[in-house]
Order: structure tokens, then sequence, then C-alpha cells
């Protein structure tokens, strides 16, 4: 008994200086990162998440703010939902007509009419090239942005907003005319989320908890092909995590430059979610900043 407890206490001893050390070596890397955004005037929110050691960072992480694009990753889940439930076939097909596209990202709006493509493939459009006629025709088939929102409050993740139509927002942006004031104004977000549950969000969508572990494969396929990687993939060669990692980006440049998504290398899992706004510099000075929290990341976490 004594042995044991003498174990017990050495064990503690050693145990407190390591958590300590951890501990300090995680606030160097949060001041890293909060030197990063000091140096670029923009409204920043950060979640960082080791998915095995259960480290977190959280900068504003609670600020609910504009997703732009990445909203188009709640609307996959709750596809995948619907297809896991047989209320919806991915292999079945649409009929691409001229009245359904949008402008901004996508390659749909430059396919003929008459185009057949699958709901698979509309979701993969929405994802890789952030298509926002795909991301409109899928919401609608889905039920619009209720489904969504429905699915988002059955996770405990109310701060998840789908918030309307792409073709909406396209509509506002016209109507007002003004790029910045519309921006400052705020009336018309593309979607909100905080990065904490948008990191939450992807944590189950790693995990396989999402919708179950075949959807979470699939989905993260399509995360991978993601074909923007200005901003998280760009600094990671060297890093030993992965320079195709699962994500998705948001964008209104150069007011708001968002990207969310999943560090994956030599077994470690990192969720990173950044989101900006109120940056009225250059669009590739905010990627550059995102770039650079990244491999900030990846460092700590591939070393440790």
């Amino acid at each position: 008994m004594a042995r044991a407890l003498l174990s017990l206490v050495l064990l503690a001893a050693v145990a407190l200086p390591l958590r300590a050390q951890s501990q300090s070596a995680l606030d160097r890397l949060r001041a890293r990162i909060e030197s990063v955004t000091r140096s670029i005037a923009a409204t920043w929110g950060i979640y960082v998440k080791s998915l095995d050691t259960g480290e977190e960072i959280a900068i504003d992480a609670d600020r609910q703010m504009d997703t732009m694009s990445v909203i188009k990753i709640p609307i996959m889940v709750e596809a995948y939902r619907q297809a896991a439930e047989g209320r919806l076939r991915l292999s079945d097909t649409h009929v691409l007509k001229d009245a359904e596209k949008l402008p901004g990202t996508g390659i749909l709006q430059r396919f003929a009419e008459g185009t057949t493509l699958s709901w698979a493939d509309l979701i993969d459009l929405m994802i890789i090239v952030s298509d926002n006629t795909a991301t409109d025709l899928v919401l609608r088939k889905l039920g619009g942005p209720e489904a969504v929102n429905k699915l988002m409050d059955s996770y405990g993740l109310e701060k998840i907003r789908a918030t309307g139509y792409a073709g909406d927002w396209f509509r506002a942006l016209r109507e007002r005319g003004d790029r910045a004031a519309f921006h400052r104004e705020a009336k018309h977000p593309f979607g909100l989320a905080t990065p904490r549950q948008m990191g939450l969000l992807l944590e189950r969508i790693a995990k396989g908890e999402a919708v179950d572990k075949e959807s979470g494969r699939r989905m993260l396929e399509h995360l991978r092909g993601q074909l923007y990687a200005s901003r998280i993939p760009r600094n990671l060669a060297f890093t030993g995590f992965s320079t195709r990692p699962p994500h998705k980006t948001g964008d209104f440049l150069p007011y708001i430059g968002n990207d969310v998504g999943i560090l994956e290398g030599n077994g470690k899992r990192v969720v990173i979610a950044v989101f900006t706004a109120n940056h009225f510099g250059l669009g590739t000075v905010l990627e550059q900043a995102i770039g650079l929290i990244a491999e900030q990341v990846a460092d700590y976490f591939g070393n440790r």
C-alpha cells in the first residue's frame, strides 16, 4: 500500500509540470496566432481543436459571423442525412435549366441547358468549386434552409444558420449596388455560424457522428477535393500534414475570407476554423494570414 501511494505521489509530481509545460506551449501558440490577427485590420474568430489530445484554442470563437460559402458544409450534411434515411437518392439526376444559373463561384453557369447531373455530382460541385447554382439546387431539394437549421438544432449547434438561398444574396447585393456598404450594413448574411460550432460540426463529420461513418467518409472526400488552396493548405508542405486537407472556403473578398477544415497527417487530426470580417485591405494579405495561422497550428501539433 505504501509503495502504491508513493507511486501515485511521484506520478502526480511528474504529471503536474508536464501539464503546465503543455499548457505553456499551447499559450505560446495562441500568442503567435493572436500576433498574426493583430497585424491585419479585420474582425477575427478562430477555433482550433486536436481530435487526439483534446487541446483547444478559442479566440472570439463564439462570435456569430457570416460564413459565406462555409454554410455549404451543413447543407452537405443534411443531404447525406436525407440520403441515409432514403429520402434522397444521390444517384438520381437533375436537368439543368438556364433560369437556375447563378453568378459568383462555380462552373454550372457555363454549362449548357439540359445538362444532366446527379445529386452526388451537385454536392461535389457545391463543395470543391463552391458552385452557387449547385448550392441552391441542393438546398431546394432538401426543403430549404429550415431543413438544415432543424438538423443543426438537433446537434446543439443552434448558432449555425442557413439564412436563405444564394440567389437571394446576389439579388440583395445587386439592389444595394455598393459592395463595401453592403458588407458594413450586414443585413444579408450568406449564412451564420460561430467558429467553435462549425469546428464541432467538422469534428462530428470526422468521427462519423454527423450521420454515420460511411457518410462521414464520403463527406470528407468531397472536402478533400476543394480546389481553392490559398488559405489553410498554402503552407502545409513541410509540416507533416497533408497539403490536401478536407476544408471549405467562404468568400466575399476583400471583406470576408473564411476557411475551415481538418489538418490530417501522421495519424493526427486537428480541426481549424478561421472566420474573418470587416477587412478592407488586399484579399491576398488576408489569405496569407490565414495560411500562416494554419502553418503555426500544424507546426505545433505536428511536433507533439
